[in-house]
């Protein structure tokens, strides 16, 4: 009863870890203590395992989701057990982080990697959903392409291209064609000899003569006829000096011509007269007209005398002279060329011409004297056939 017991030892519990001699209640407290150490202990044990297999989870996401670890950061381990990642030099100079706790969101656009779930996708299944899917919602079978009636519908295409263009080009030639019809063949610009107008015509250039040139146009279209060729077969009339043609659309044509009184008449030995134009061409033959005014050549022969050298001298000199001298003249004679001899006044006097050249000159001398009484007195003949000598007596 009253006894102590020591234990071997150093004073603390052997089997027991109690000491000798220590209370009850102290023991229990240290035990607990004990015990929650030893607890403690496992538990961070625990939790450093946990928080490596945690991280290593996050390494796997992060290399499954395309994060690319950044060269030269550093990590350290929190209290907690987790792994942190210090900021690399470019993102302490950009003002960023790089959050590297697992299960972290990322706090902002990393320098170092792309993340692909902030890259854009194209659905593509849904997209063929809507393509497929028909106006009351109930999925079609989606378009197969068949070449084969792509390449009819391309030839039918080609096909329908050309017939346009060969109808398009029949239209225009039969355009074309009927244009051409109406303008050179129709009835609407067909010029009627009934149309034609003439006007400047007498006694020695007939009506009959011109319309034989004109007439010849009708029955063509007025696109055709050519008023210069009209023109100039009008002006190879005898006794025409000027001939103009004028087109009145849509079917009329007017000619008006400038006719000349003839030069002079030919006589010859038959007391037959023809009267003969500026150039010596036979005039319209009329019994009834009256000749007055007209000097009369006098020749053997009137069909030797329209080849004659001579007689063509001759009209050259009578065209040129005025009417009033002209009205003087009852008597020309040319027996040569240079022989050209007029007579004046039934007589009274005769004037002596040579040829033609410089009938302008010759004929001023002659006038000059035939009006001064002083200088022809009571002579007859006046010789200009050189009009620098004249010769009066």
């Amino acid at each position: 009863m009253g006894r102590r017991i020591v234990g071997s030892g150093s004073g603390d519990a052997g089997a027991s870890g109690h000491r000798a001699g220590e209370p009850r209640t102290t023991r229990t407290t240290r035990t607990a203590r004990t015990t929650d150490r030893a607890a403690a202990a496992t538990g961070s044990v625990r939790a450093g395992r946990v928080a490596r297999s945690s991280a290593s989870s996050a390494s796997a996401s992060a290399k499954a989701a395309g994060r690319v670890p950044v060269k030269g950061a550093k990590t350290a381990r929190t209290a907690s057990g987790a792994v942190a990642r210090a900021k690399t030099p470019i993102e302490r100079r950009a003002g960023r982080s790089v959050a590297g706790h697992a299960g972290e969101p990322h706090a902002g656009p990393a320098t170092g990697f792309v993340d692909a779930r902030r890259m854009p996708s194209d659905d593509v299944v849904a997209r063929t959903l809507g393509e497929t899917v028909g106006t009351l919602g109930v999925a079609s079978r989606p378009k197969v392409v068949d070449f084969t009636a792509r390449r009819k519908e391309r030839r039918m295409a080609d096909m329908r291209a050309t017939a346009v263009r060969v109808t398009a080009a029949v239209l225009a030639v039969a355009a074309v064609a009927g244009l051409v019809w109406l303008l050179f063949f129709s009835t609407v610009f067909r010029l009627e000899k009934s149309a034609i107008e003439i006007s400047g015509d007498n006694a020695w250039v007939s009506r009959d003569d011109i319309m034989a040139i004109a007439g010849k146009q009708a029955g063509r279209s007025l696109f055709l006829v050519s008023t210069n060729d009209v023109a100039d077969a009008l002006g190879d009339i005898p006794g025409v000096t000027e001939a103009n043609v004028v087109k009145r659309f849509p079917k009329s044509l007017t000619v008006s011509v400038k006719a000349q009184q003839p030069a002079a008449m030919l006589k010859d030995s038959g007391d037959e007269l023809v009267a003969v134009d500026d150039r010596g061409r036979e005039l319209n033959k009329v019994g009834s007209t009256s000749t007055d005014g007209i000097p009369v050549i006098e020749v053997k022969s009137i069909d030797k005398a329209l080849d004659s050298s001579a007689v063509k001298e001759a009209i050259g000199v009578l065209s040129s002279l005025d009417d009033a001298m002209r009205a003087s003249i009852t008597k020309v004679s040319a027996d040569t060329r240079d022989s050209v001899v007029t007579e004046l006044d039934d007589g009274a006097h005769t004037v002596r011409w040579g040829d033609s050249s410089q009938i302008e000159l010759k004929k001023a001398i002659v006038e000059t004297i035939l009006a001064d009484p002083n200088v022809i007195g009571d002579k007859t003949q006046i010789d200009v056939s050189a009009p620098s000598r004249p010769i009066i007596k």
